[in-house]
């Protein structure tokens, strides 16, 4: 696994469910196409597949 992952907020959470919305904001993405870097651990790992239709990931 990489160290690090690059997380990129592409699609709206405005129309998703309360619950994604408040996933992809604890995971820094406020706004369209704003890219975090995230430690890779199961946590963040958990986070992005409930979400995984709302970002792309990347390894860093």
């Amino acid at each position: 696994m990489a160290e690090k992952l690059k997380i990129t907020l592409v699609k709206s959470p405005i129309g998703a469910v309360p619950k994604h919305r408040k996933t992809a904001e604890a995971l820094g993405l406020r706004k369209l196409n704003k890219t975090v870097e995230m430690p890779d651990n199961e946590a963040v790992r958990g986070m992005i597949r409930q979400i995984s239709h709302l970002v792309k990931v990347e390894e860093a």
